[in-house]
């Protein structure tokens, strides 16, 4: 389970409050946006034309072949003035028409579509097939105008149903998916095609079809296109992970399986979600609003978590797949504006501004704690489409001061003399020789709509929808007749349901008359990313009033210290996933000096943060070394850090568990006649960990063991757990004390119930049954093998800036995702996640693992690795003693064979009835073992 993450968030509002713009501002700056365009366009047309895209550091065309080649990138260059045909829409929106016409003139004139050439079907769909029924929908619309575009008799059209023909072979799966890739002359069979033996693609490679071809069929009154885009969706759809209603971000073509099991809503998923609502908004079709909002629910339960929006793997939805974004996330703010949830588009929205500010522009990936993990950035529009859609929601002169940053960010670190340059680094400010035709297409458009009023457009805009890559379709098409020629996916058991419909109108219209309901939601969000206001302490006069609340004091339990709390505006808020935030209002305290003590307070919050990311500490072993499992069962425990250290015993401790009462180990222990001399068990929660082993040691314990509460929680699939102390002196305890996740910790506690004795042995790493039984005669034993239980995973940490990582136990236990909140403790109570472990960190550490021993020698079985990363676990198995060995603890029948020799005491069908329930928590483990693995796997 990922350790608590206390968003320590500063109101904004101690910073000043940007003004509205005045109308000749927004004239200066929407002027300023044509006047970009006409720079970026303008050396395309001189330097590259009609080459696909501008290379604008050496002014000329990108003509795919002649240039070194970039991969899966140049895949959307099919040598078919891919720019050109991208831009003209746009020329239209900007009161171009006179350039429009031109170019359209000029597409028609030189672009050829039969060429001998593999593109990507997914780009060419999006930029080629969206930029001529763009261009179509606009030349119509001008020639209704009778001004313009006299002579148009559809060309356009007939050109996007020529590559609508062009890129239908791709379809020819028996799925229903397309392959990623077509030969524009040859198709997708034959030697000559170059293509056609893919097996995979993504997830938005397959489910972004669905407007540009439904509107191909319905402009040309040939349903097939519409059809086999339909039967795509369906399909994808229909391979959703039902329980958690996501899908995944690469799926086989052929067999429906899921290749990466890791979900989101950015790169490889994205316009797959968009293009569900749009499709609804378009085409007036029901089904695809009830699948959105099915998918939007699990998205809002599991992915987003605001401000931040983070992968998750779709068969265990509450398992991180990633600590970083990609930037194409940034979409999602605008497309939750269209679905009308503001509050999180805002929040998300505001998240990103603050790392665009911070960085000058959105990193292609970035951390938890907004730090640059990808450093390029493309130039890409998302940012800027979201700050578009939340000024038309709400009306907010704040998304034209981002707007604002966008303009400025662009001239001064993007522009060069023949266009506009991609960052190659935005940390140095460096260029790469590239500008995407999307920069146009999208960038210009977004920002344009930003500042114009609706005087300064020459159509209606709420008469059209925006494709992913912002062509323009009417909404008139809506009405047009079509029908089905392909085969549908859906099966009949799908009905429609209306508990999955939200029966509104989504628009970009004005939803907020007030600015300031999205200024209250972006304040707490601000200086998350950067502080900007710290303030000194305010001068207190002695003796007025009481003393404020210190951090180290701070018990989450405490109904007093909750109370000072709200009278600093800082509230405790219980997130759906069990963390917990603690956020502060400055205008919420009950007075300015309140305010200011709540201020301290969340910096005080944070200091202690940093203190306690103290150097990690290896993970600890307890090994069940009782009959009938003699050490070959080890369960991978958390350190505390305090108490004995058991990586300075050449012998650990060794001894008899035993369950204290009270469970939680917080007063006086009840029962001191069966916890002296053994080990104490506790569970998690109530009260600090220092003070459990305050406990138990009075009570003449010689260790302690403390299960986690949290349901489901497993070392497999959560970051090592690190016990703190209370922020005081923990000299006096003197005895050693480790930390097991709930499953195994009930494993042990099953154990328990099941052989009333059980003995463990506590130590730093596993010890082989040679050393743990020094000689003694172990013969029940040989044939087996000393199975870790559990592997430690580290994942990066989520701290830094304002968002730092504490540790405490969570108040209510009974929630599903506990919060590692001691609530009524210090935050001293810290889990230290490991910092900067990397995937190359986690490949190093392949040769320290082996939890399987070879079956001859016990004296030579390996002990568990620690810090054992995810490559390690798929190539352990060619490490163990015989493929039936697997890397989970040994079945019930295994372990518990001895037993059911020499304890004749128990009947056959008790130990059957104990033997199941051990045997279903050992699978059950395995189960999430394997799925972490795969998703480790995925991300590799």
């Amino acid at each position: 389970m990922p350790a608590v993450l206390f968003s320590l968030m500063l109101l904004g509002a101690l910073c000043g409050l940007g003004e509205s713009m005045s109308r000749e501002e927004k004239s200066r700056l929407r002027n300023q946006v044509v006047e970009m365009f006409d720079h970026a366009y303008q050396n395309y047309m001189d330097h590259a034309y009609p080459a696909d895209e501008l290379m604008p550091l050496t002014c000329r065309g990108r003509v795919r072949g002649l240039e070194p080649s970039r991969g899966d990138v140049d895949d959307a260059l099919g040598k078919f003035s891919l720019t050109l045909i991208d831009t003209l829409d746009t020329l239209v929106l900007l009161n171009k028409t006179t350039e429009f016409e031109a170019a359209v003139r000029r597409v028609l004139k030189d672009v050829r579509l039969d060429n001998d050439i593999v593109v990507s079907v997914f780009e060419t769909n999006i930029r080629v097939l969206g930029g001529l029924l763009g261009g179509h929908s606009m030349a119509v619309m001008l020639k209704d105008g009778g001004q313009n575009m006299q002579w148009y008799q559809d060309e356009l059209l007939h050109m996007a149903k020529d590559l609508g023909l062009r890129l239908l072979p791709a379809f020819n799966t028996s799925s229903g998916l397309p392959y990623p890739r077509v030969n524009l002359r040859h198709g997708v069979r034959g030697p000559e095609t170059r293509t056609g033996t893919e097996t995979d693609t993504c997830t938005a490679c397959a489910g972004t079809l669905i407007l540009e071809f439904a509107a191909l069929s319905r402009f040309t009154g040939d349903p097939v296109f519409e059809a086999h885009a339909r039967r795509a969706m369906d399909f994808l759809w229909e391979k959703r992970q039902r329980n958690s209603n996501l899908v995944g971000t690469t799926i086989n073509i052929h067999s429906g399986e899921w290749v990466r099991r890791d979900s989101g809503v950015g790169a490889g998923i994205d316009s797959y979600y968009e293009y569900l609502l749009k499709a609804y908004v378009l085409l007036g079709d029901d089904q695809f609003l009830q699948r959105f909002n099915i998918h939007y629910a699990s998205i809002m339960k599991y992915i987003s978590q605001p401000p931040l929006l983070l992968d998750v793997h779709i068969h265990k939805p509450l398992l991180p797949a990633r600590t970083w974004m990609d930037s194409l996330l940034a979409f999602f703010p605008g497309l939750q504006v269209l679905k009308g949830d503001i509050r999180p588009a805002i929040e998300t929205h505001e998240m990103l501004y603050q790392v665009t500010k911070k960085h000058n522009f959105l990193p292609e990936a970035f951390t938890t704690d907004f730090r640059v993990h990808w450093a390029q950035h493309p130039l890409r529009p998302e940012f800027a489409e979201s700050t578009y859609f939340l000024y038309k929601a709400t009306g907010d002169p704040y998304y034209l001061e981002a707007g604002r940053t966008i303009l400025d960010n662009l001239n001064r670190f993007a522009r060069v003399p023949c266009g506009f340059a991609a960052m190659k680094d935005v940390r140095t400010g460096s260029h790469e020789d590239r500008m995407d035709s999307f920069f146009l297409a999208e960038m210009f458009k977004y920002l344009f709509l930003l500042f114009a009023d609706d005087e300064d457009l020459p159509f209606d805009i709420e008469d059209y929808i925006f494709t992913t890559e912002a062509h323009l379709l009417p909404l008139s098409l809506s009405t047009t007749p079509h029908s089905q020629s392909i085969p549908s996916n859906r099966t009949s058991e799908e009905e429609m349901d209306d508990s999955n419909f939200e029966w509104t109108c989504p628009n970009t219209r004005l939803l907020f008359p007030d600015p300031a309901y999205p200024r209250h939601l972006r304040e707490p969000i601000r200086t998350a990313v950067d502080k900007s206001c710290p303030r000194a302490a305010p001068y207190r006069e002695p003796g007025m009033g009481r003393p404020p609340l210190r951090a180290q004091d701070f018990m989450a339990n405490n109904p007093e210290h909750l109370e000072l709390l709200r009278r600093m505006g800082v509230t405790l808020i219980h997130l759906k996933d069990g963390r917990v935030q603690l956020v502060q209002h400055a205008t919420q305290a009950v007075s300015a000096v309140a305010a200011e003590d709540g201020v301290r307070f969340m910096q005080e919050m944070m200091e202690l943060s940093s203190q306690q990311q103290k150097e990690q500490l290896p993970p600890r072993a307890i090994q069940i070394v009782s009959d009938p499992f003699f050490g070959r069962v080890v369960l991978t425990a958390g350190p505390a850090q305090f108490g004995i250290d058991l990586s300075k015993s050449a012998t650990g401790l060794r001894g008899f568990v035993t369950v204290a009462e009270p469970y939680s180990g917080c007063s006086e222990i009840t029962n001191p006649e069966y916890v002296r001399g053994r080990i104490a068990l506790l569970q998690r929660g109530q009260c600090m960990f220092a003070e459990k082993a305050r406990h138990i040691q009075k009570a003449g314990a010689i260790g302690g063991i403390v299960i986690d509460d949290n349901e489901g929680s497993s070392s497999d699939t959560a970051p090592l757990f690190q016990m703190a102390g209370d922020g005081r002196s923990t000299d006096d305890v003197t005895l050693p004390l480790l930390f097991l996740f709930h499953k195994e910790g009930n494993i042990l506690l099953e154990t328990l119930k099941e052989y009333r004795e059980v003995e463990v042995l506590l130590s730093d790493k596993a010890r082989d049954r040679a050393t743990i039984f020094k000689g003694a005669d172990v013969e029940a034993t040989e044939g087996g093998c000393l199975t870790e239980a559990t592997t430690p995973t580290n994942f990066e940490p989520i701290s830094q800036s304002l968002i730092s990582t504490l540790a405490l136990d969570e108040i209510k236990p009974s929630q599903e995702a506990v919060s590692d909140v001691d609530q009524d403790t210090s935050p001293m109570e810290e889990a230290s996640p490991e910092e900067g472990v990397g995937p190359a960190e986690k490949e190093a550490s392949l040769a320290e693992e082996a939890s399987t021993a070879e079956e001859a020698s016990p004296a030579e079985e390996a002990s568990p690795a620690e810090g054992v990363g995810p490559a390690e676990k798929e190539a352990s198995p060619t490490e163990e003693a015989s493929p039936a060995e697997e890397r989970a603890p040994p079945t019930v029948a295994d372990s518990t064979q001895p037993k059911e020799e020499t304890d004749s005491e128990k009947s056959e069908e008790g130990n059957t009835d104990s033997n199941q329930s051990v045997d279903e928590l050992l699978a059950d483990w395995r189960e999430d073992l394997e799925a972490f693995q795969q998703m480790e796997k995925d991300e590799l």
